[in-house]
């Protein structure tokens, strides 16, 4: 089983009774939380997308439960003793959905016309230490790098860099983020697209001629979007669907009394892993750029209770700017146990010059979040108002939350999970430097700029091995200011393997 597989926080799998001899098509129907948007896993790491077309799609390489990267679409791999060059050989008799080779063609489009222009993570890592993609042979593909990049071979997966067909996408007009096989993906994964029918579902059905022997397993995989946790709950018991993702909290309990679910602990799945819920401020908008005003907002903010109300223990208070689950960058103990003092948050926002008014308002801010995140929104709007902030929150659909946040910047805080990954270069650089700011999505949402922190990231990635150079976490801890933070370390199973990519799931990392 690769960690590709694996789901992310909460995920329930219906027990099955026993297959007979005689076997109908084998339908699994798996609950998502938000419509996809589209379908196209290169141009954003949001896990609405990804836990759908990850299924249709490959990487050159895949992870296993360890990290260890194992053959996809490429079958060998070699590295220059000097870590500036890593060649891969194509996996032989690969093909798209239409019948078409997969060539080294469509690798090196993959990354140079899409992945570094519209993947935050692979763009923000990368894009600064890629020199050039080469096609050696029509099944030799070369990365050309400018210095030693040790997080490489973790960073090939489907969901960091999926590989799309030159020929469907790089010989049509416009804009690719409104390419039309957005929405009618061809694809190499193990299954093939049949049908979308946005807020209701999406059906994929198995791919007989996949390069994978005896993968996918399944016939037919239909997600199905249903929003609000305690409803997914209900249509597992009632077998209306096979298995849901990130439930609802409340209803753990009650789905492990039931006897009709398997529940694991896992911590990658579609979009990412090792995510910290994080809010974002707007840094171009006044009331947000004073320091003070940040901190006053962070001092109001009670973390434990997101953890305690929300996660219902399922969860940790982030101590440090890098996940804890990855231990050799983490910098545990760079962020105080509690933050949490509505005293001193009054008196910095005294001291910003925002004086309560009449009503005992400050300062009005907009939240632009995940609807599945409404919960969170809740408990900000309760805090934050004890000290006179007023929060009016806005919860909106995957698509509208980037096209707010990240292309037209119309927010003052959001809400982002925001997935770390398996190294710092993969998931926490595009976070903060300067150069993803921009329309890119779950990219540097803060619009935060620091050329000391930009320095420190160049230098942390720069050592071509970990040991060699360790990651430089504590001297960005001080300027880790994207607002207060809780790790969700989540819950799931994998109970029957669907083949390559095909774990139904979303977490609601990005």
């Amino acid at each position: 089983m690769t960690r590709h597989h694996l789901l992310s926080f909460i995920l329930l799998l219906a027990l099955m009774a026993p297959l007979a001899v005689a076997q109908p098509p084998l339908t699994v129907v798996a609950a998502v939380s938000a419509d996809p948007g589209h379908l196209n896993p290169a141009i954003t790491t949001g896990s609405p997308t990804h836990a759908v077309a990850d299924s249709l799609f490959n990487g050159l390489l895949s992870l296993d439960e360890k990290g260890e990267p194992r053959p996809d679409l490429a079958m060998r791999w070699s590295l220059s003793e000097d870590g500036l060059r890593a060649r891969f050989e194509l996996t032989p008799d690969t093909r798209w959905h239409d019948g078409k080779p997969v060539t080294a063609d469509d690798v090196k489009f993959t990354f140079e016309a899409v992945l570094l222009r519209h993947h935050a993570r692979t763009r923000a890592s990368l894009g600064p230490v890629l020199e050039a993609v080469d096609v050696i042979d029509p099944a030799t593909v070369e990365f050309r790098m400018k210095r030693p990049y040790p997080a490489l071979l973790q960073q090939l997966d489907v969901t960091e860099a999926p590989i799309l067909p030159r020929h469907v996408y790089g010989e049509g007009e416009g804009d690719i983020e409104r390419n039309p096989a957005n929405l009618r993906p061809v694809g190499s994964g193990p299954f093939r697209f049949e049908s979308y029918a946005k807020g209701d579902r999406v059906v994929l059905v198995r791919n007989a001629a996949y390069f994978k022997p005896g993968l996918p397993k399944v016939d037919r995989l239909v997600f199905r979007v249903i929003p609000d946790g305690a409803t997914q709950a209900q249509a597992l018991t009632a077998g209306e669907i096979d298995f849901i993702s990130r439930v609802a909290p409340a209803e753990v309990a009650r789905l492990q009394r039931s006897g009709r679910a398997t529940l694991a602990d896992v911590r990658f799945g579609p979009g990412g892993g090792n995510c910290i819920m994080t809010l974002g401020f707007n840094l171009e908008r006044p009331a947000l750029q004073a320091r003070e005003g940040r901190e006053a907002l962070a001092a109001a903010i009670d973390r434990g209770q997101f953890v305690e109300r929300i996660l219902v223990g399922h969860g940790r208070i982030a101590d440090a700017p890098i996940s804890s689950g990855i231990a050799w960058a983490h910098a545990g103990g760079s962020f105080p146990a509690s933050l949490y003092d509505p005293a001193r948050a009054r008196a910095l926002l005294d001291a910003a010059g925002l004086k309560p008014d009449s009503e005992g308002v400050r300062l009005t801010v907009e939240l632009v979040q995940f609807a599945s995140f409404g919960r969170y929104a809740d408990l900000l709007r309760d805090q934050l108002g004890a000290v006179g902030i007023r929060v009016r929150p806005r919860l909106v659909d995957p698509a509208a939350m980037v096209d707010a946040v990240f292309k037209q910047r119309n927010f003052d805080l959001t809400l982002v999970s925001y997935c770390n990954g398996s190294d710092p270069e993969i998931g926490v650089r595009r976070m903060y430097v300067s150069s993803n700011i921009g329309n890119i999505p779950f990219s540097n949402a803060a619009a935060y700029r620091n050329p000391e922190v930009d320095a420190l990231f160049a230098a942390a990635g720069s050592g071509w091995s970990r040991p060699i150079s360790p990651w430089l976490g504590r001297p960005i801890s001080p300027v880790s200011k994207a607002g207060a933070a809780s790790s969700r370390n989540g819950r799931g199973v994998a109970r029957r393997r669907l083949g390559q990519g095909a774990w139904a799931a979303t977490s609601c990392g990005a």
